[in-house]
């Protein structure tokens, strides 16, 4: 059964490609054939599937529920989500990303100390130490008068003295930070904040609130960095030939849609309506024109090119590592439910299946 899907699977992308061979060029080429522009569009395109996942993820807001998608405390969906971006980063990082490293590194020849990994090895660790770096300083800014309630606080808790003559009321304590039994002090009561309108008792703090949008600009950079050699890749493609360009554009393409969709999630787990996710992916994808560009201008020298930019690629690994492990994965940890942790492990699955497939099927 195995091998008749595998056998359908390449006869289907055989004729996709020889269709594509026969077809397109004469279309394109009764325009006139213009590499660069090519090149551009090519990223262009690559960079709009950024906003596709604004309509495959479903709008928690027009069913009463806001803030849903953004704390993976409240929305089993988003935490599925996130599951699946886990397995999408940590697929694209072993099968796709390191893999791509190593065979242009074999292809190189040996180096002079005899160990042509090990340059890609420590580039990999410089990516993953310093995201962990960049997100516990911009975490510790981000928190610096965490200790200073909001008005809105300061507001309640004075509501709360002058009601209850001093003291907090049973079931208020436990949001605090108490044992929920009985009444205190206000003054005894740890630090903590009541959320406004909120009557089902959850609270959040400044730490855990500063934390998630650290790190979803930390995804945003490693995505930056990510469609900066997908726009080198796209445009040395079509500085080779049309047909080269077109099946490089269609594989990234088909590729990059579930990793969006992956980072679309973490986006909102940091806090981004769906509407600014969707307007910073697409900012992200200006670096994938800026490395169509760098192609482009250095079309010339394509062999030092390729040398000056060969760290991009395990750089970026550990980035995608630090976000997978470090940031999105502790959260589906403190899953409880057996049976959401076992459909969290499964779209887990899914991601890094997908992203072999992508791997097996469209770039080899």
């Amino acid at each position: 059964m195995m091998n008749i899907t595998n056998s359908f699977l390449d006869e289907t992308l055989v004729y996709l490609y020889r269709e594509m061979n026969q077809y397109v060029p004469e279309f394109i080429g009764s325009f006139g054939y213009i590499p660069w522009v090519y090149s551009l569009l090519g990223s262009a395109l690559i960079g709009l599937s950024g906003i596709l996942p604004m309509f495959i993820i479903p709008d928690a807001a027009k069913n009463g529920k806001e803030s849903e998608l953004s704390d993976p405390a409240e929305s089993k969906t988003l935490k599925i989500l996130l599951s699946f971006a886990v397995g999408g980063l940590l697929g694209d990082v072993f099968l796709h990303l390191l893999p791509e490293t190593w065979e242009h590194e074999l292809a190189a020849g040996p180096t002079a100390d005899g160990h042509p990994s090990l340059r890609s090895g420590l580039w990999v660790l410089s990516g993953l130490l310093l995201f962990t770096i960049v997100e516990k300083i911009f975490s510790g800014y981000a928190n610096v008068d965490e200790k200073n309630p909001q008005p809105k606080c300061v507001e309640i808790a004075t509501c709360l003295l002058r009601r209850s003559g001093g003291k907090l009321p049973e079931g208020f304590v436990g949001l605090c930070g108490g044992d929920g039994k009985g009444s205190c002090d206000i003054e005894d009561v740890p630090n903590g904040c009541f959320l406004a309108g909120n009557s089902a008792g959850e609270t959040t703090t400044r730490d855990e609130a500063g934390h998630r949008k650290v790190a979803g600009y930390l995804n945003l950079l490693a995505n930056s960095i990510d469609n900066f050699t997908h726009g080198l890749a796209v445009a040395g493609s079509f500085l080779v030939s049309l047909q080269h360009g077109l099946l490089a554009t269609f594989a990234i393409l088909l590729h990059e849609i579930p990793h969006e969709v992956g980072d679309f999630a973490i986006l909102l787990r940091s806090g981004f309506s769906r509407w600014d996710a969707a307007k910073a992916q697409l900012l992200t994808a200006g670096a994938g024109l800026l490395g169509a560009l760098v192609a482009i201008g250095g079309s010339g020298a394509t062999t030092a090119l390729e040398a000056k930019t060969s760290w991009i690629a395990p750089f970026t690994a550990g980035g995608f590592l630090h976000i997978a492990l470090v940031t999105v994965l502790p959260d589906l940890l403190d899953e409880s439910s057996p049976w959401e942790s076992f459909k969290q492990f499964a779209a887990l699955l899914l991601g890094i299946g997908l992203m072999a497939f992508m791997t097996v099927y469209l770039e080899h």
